[in-house]
């Protein structure tokens, strides 16, 4: 399979000292947005993406926590981590939507892990992938659930 460029930095940066912050410096460079999280990648595979954010001031709410949707941006990072990984090349894929629940305060630094349990065909017809995310603080418990379901076509 074919793997897109991000994830090819990834597999060549990874195993050198200071990769995996080189690789996520360079992702923030990309999609500016995601570094008001100070995002960390931290596992990067086809069908899983592990990334931290610490608990700043920058992500903070009016109650001093983990700002809802900043955690939904670490979510999305994971999730579309986890899509560069496991969708070819010869593929394209665009977030459609997504869902969410705030299960308890996020009071920490969060870690949001995106998982496929299996990982989907990929054919000339457009997929619709559900990508389960969960966002845990540092003592593991989960803060946040979600789904992000993509859209995945063919290049053309």
């Amino acid at each position: 399979m074919a793997q897109s460029p991000t994830f090819a930095m990834w597999r060549k940066l990874v195993s050198r000292p200071g990769g995996k912050q080189l690789f996520s410096a360079a992702m923030c460079l990309r999609v500016p947005y995601f570094r008001t999280v100070l995002p960390a990648v931290r596992e990067l595979e086809p069908g899983r993406c592990v990334v931290s954010a610490p608990k700043w001031w920058g992500v903070h709410n009016h109650i001093g926590t983990f700002h809802a949707i900043a955690a939904c941006n670490l979510a999305e990072i994971a999730m579309g981590m986890l899509a560069e990984a496991t969708v070819p090349a010869t593929h394209r894929w665009l977030p459609k939507g997504m869902t969410v629940e705030y299960v308890a305060k996020a009071e920490t630094g969060l870690t949001a892990v995106a998982e496929l349990a299996e990982i989907p065909e990929f054919g000339a017809e457009g997929t619709e992938v559900a990508v389960p995310v969960t966002i845990s603080d540092r003592a593991g418990r989960p803060v946040v659930t979600g789904t992000i379901t993509i859209w995945v076509t063919q290049r053309k």
